[in-house]
C-alpha cells in the first residue's frame, strides 16, 4: 500500500493520477502546508526538504521495512518501474520519458512555479520578475507544443512524463493564465488529459479531501500563511 503525503500542489497531483491510472491501493495524508505542517519533526525525518508530495510504499519489493520516497520526479519513477506501468521498457522510448520527465521538474516546473507566485501571491506587481519568468514559461510552453506535433502523447504511449506535465499547465489554465489557442498542440494534449476518467478522479479526489478546489491569491493568505509558505521558515 501506498501512503501519499500531499497538498493541493501541482506536484502533489503528479502522484494521484499515477495512483489513479493504474489502480494501486492507496492511502491519503494531507499535510496543510499553509499551517507549516511539513515541517513537523516526524515528516522531516521521512522528507528531508520538507515538501510535498512524499510517499511511504508500506509493502516494497526493494526492503523489507517501508520504504519513503520524496521528489515527485523519483516518486514517479519509482511507482513506474515498481509497478510496470506508464515507462516505457523500450530503451529509446524509455530515454526520451525520462529526458521529458526531467525536463519538467528542471525548468517547466520551477518556472511555472515562479510565474503563479509573481502573478498570483506577490504582495505588490514586480514587473522584472512578471517579464522574465513569464517569458521563459512562454519559450516552454512552445517547446513543448513542437514536441507534441504529430504526437498523442509526449514519448510513446501516455507515460509518466505526460502525468508530470499536465498538472502544471493545468495550474495556469485554471486561473485563465494561459493562451492554449497560442499552442494548439499543447492544447490538443492537454484537453484530451483532463478529460480522462483517472484524472477526473485524482482532481475531485484531491479537492474532497483537502475541501475546496479554490484557488488563492495574495489577498486571501493569512499573514501567517504567506510567511510559512514564502518565508524562510527554516527547519528547526
Amino acid at each position: 500500500m501506498i501512503e501519499l503525503f500531499y497538498w493541493t500542489s501541482a506536484n502533489a497531483q503528479k502522484v494521484l493520477i499515477f495512483l489513479e491510472e493504474t489502480g494501486v491501493e492507496f492511502k491519503l495524508t494531507p499535510l496543510n502546508v499553509g499551517k507549516g505542517e511539513q515541517y513537523a519533526p516526524d515528516f522531516v525525518r521521512i522528507s528531508p526538504n520538507s515538501r510535498l508530495p512524499t510517499i511511504i510504499d508500506h509493502a516494497p519489493r526493494i526492503s523489507g521495512e517501508p520504504v519513503p520516497i520524496f521528489e515527485s520526479g523519483a516518486i514517479l519513477l519509482y511507482l513506474a518501474e515498481k509497478y510496470g506501468s506508464h515507462l516505457s521498457a523500450d530503451p529509446l522510448i524509455r530515454l526520451e520519458t525520462l529526458q521529458w520527465l526531467i525536463w519538467q521538474v528542471a525548468g517547466l516546473g520551477p518556472i511555472g512555479g515562479q510565474v503563479v507566485h509573481f502573478r498570483n501571491y506577490a504582495p505588490e506587481p514586480i514587473d522584472y520578475a512578471l517579464k522574465r519568468y513569464g517569458a521563459e514559461h512562454d519559450r516552454l510552453l512552445a517547446v513543448l507544443d513542437r514536441r507534441l506535433q504529430g504526437r498523442d502523447f509526449i514519448a510513446g504511449d501516455y507515460s509518466i512524463a505526460d502525468m508530470a506535465c499536465f498538472p502544471w499547465i493545468f495550474a495556469h489554465a485554471r486561473r485563465d493564465q494561459i493562451d492554449l489557442d497560442a499552442v494548439p498542440d499543447l492544447k490538443r494534449w492537454f484537453l484530451a488529459i483532463r478529460d480522462r476518467p483517472a484524472v477526473q478522479r485524482a482532481y475531485q479526489t484531491m479537492f474532497d479531501f483537502t475541501g475546496s478546489p479554490v484557488v488563492k491569491n495574495h489577498g486571501m493568505m493569512s499573514e501567517d500563511e504567506r510567511r510559512i509558505l514564502f518565508g524562510a521558515h527554516a527547519v528547526k
